[in-house]
């Protein structure tokens, strides 16, 4: 039996990931909507033009859809704003697909929310531990309230916080570290042993997609991240970067070097360069710890089917075809 399945920001990075998932399957029909045409020119027929924001256009959007699920990925994603409000589509955004959703009497409902509502380098002690950094992850703190607060039995529901997900068809801005180990000029921190879960996206929209299915009873109400099963040595990753580029292993420097040159960065960054290689705020995250528990995703969906390597190396292949979209997009 065919089902449909409808994805909010289907024309961003992890949303065109998602349709071109949803669309090899022989049992799925896609419908994608956001209000940017698609990064992938082959699913424009497949797109609708809506803003979330327009509560209207998309209760129409649902309701021609007619789909038994909804993946909410609609956001906005970059850290320029300077309030909640500047993030508008994170909230009013949220409530409007709730609202869209009960009225069409769609089964089930994945929100996508980010590991930003919490500091980097904090544990939570359960999942209502809120720390955001700053306006985009307090941006994702009231969606996920917004979620539990007025979605509550109206249709079968799940949180899932993205953590850095890389891979095929992401912008610029996101492939910085891929692009800086490209050109030789991403340097380590002499001695630093650090991890952090990040996911590869072809596991993500995997699995997403098997969320979809998995017993409404299971899934119900529950929170997860997205991720990787195991985190990842930085530096051992940045070393396979630079195998897949051609390159020799990355150069380790004293963290006094990478101080200095983060603070140029900021310079640089006030001075209107969207995105040095390194700052004291990407320096500081790569000095971070981030682990998550993903025990309760695996339980549920299995272990991730594409290794780190085989990811990077599609990755890297695909960057080399397809400047124009990494010129273009974040």
């Amino acid at each position: 039996m065919t089902r449909r399945v409808l994805v909010t920001g289907g024309s961003g990075f992890i949303g065109t990931n998602l349709v071109e998932h949803l669309l090899g399957l022989d049992d799925t029909e896609v419908v994608s909507i956001d209000r940017d045409p698609p990064r992938n020119p082959a699913h424009t027929p497949n797109w609708r033009g809506v803003d979330l924001l327009d509560r209207r256009a998309l209760h129409r959007a649902v309701a021609e859809a007619e789909p038994e699920v909804i993946v909410h990925l609609a956001a906005r994603t970059d850290l320029d704003g300077n309030q909640v409000q500047d993030y508008a589509v994170n909230v009013a955004g949220v409530d409007h697909v709730i609202d869209a959703a009960a009225d069409a009497r769609v089964d089930r409902v994945l929100f996508g929310s980010s590991q930003l509502v919490c500091t980097p380098g904090h544990r939570p002690v359960d999942e209502f531990d809120y720390s955001p950094p700053n306006a985009y992850g307090r941006s994702k703190v009231s969606g996920e309230e917004l979620v539990r607060e007025r979605a509550g039995d109206r249709f079968t529901w799940a949180l899932l916080r993205s953590t850095s997900i890389w891979g095929p068809w992401w912008g610029r801005l996101y492939s910085t570290f891929f692009r800086t180990v490209a050109a030789g000029r991403y340097l380590h921190p002499r001695g630093l042993d650090v991890h952090k879960s990040f996911g590869y996206v072809g596991n993500a929209v995997h699995r997403i997609e098997l969320l979809t299915r998995v017993p409404a009873d299971q899934l119900h109400s529950r929170m997860l991240y997205l991720s990787d099963d195991e985190p990842y040595r930085i530096l051992d990753w940045a070393d396979e970067i630079a195998v897949a580029w051609g390159r020799g292993p990355v150069r380790q420097v004293p963290m006094w070097v990478l101080r200095t040159l983060a603070a140029g960065g900021d310079v640089a960054s006030a001075l209107g360069w969207a995105a040095p290689p390194i700052t004291r705020y990407r320096l500081r995250n790569i000095c971070t710890d981030t682990r998550f528990d993903l025990a309760p995703l695996i339980e549920l969906c299995g272990p991730a089917p594409i290794s780190r390597r085989d990811g990077v190396e599609s990755t890297v292949a695909w960057m080399r075809t397809h400047p124009d979209v990494l010129a273009e997009r974040n």
